[in-house]
């Protein structure tokens, strides 16, 4: 199942409203890249694990 890493899911002082859906390691992967270039947190293992922990299953959307 793919997983859903959502910005509006965490305190932010821009409001983002990305989110990000795929397998669970690019989600980790690009959350955290996501979070250090545009929320200026530093790229560390403690990061990566918030954001894993944070993850959501993803809803399938019907046509």
């Amino acid at each position: 199942m793919r997983k859903v890493a959502d910005c509006r899911d965490m305190p932010s002082e821009t409001n983002c409203t990305l989110a990000i859906a795929g397998e669970e390691d690019e989600v980790v992967r690009a959350a955290s890249e996501h979070a250090v270039s545009v929320h200026g947190h530093a790229d560390t293992p403690e990061l990566r694990d918030m954001i894993r922990s944070g993850l959501k299953d993803e809803i399938p959307q019907h046509a």
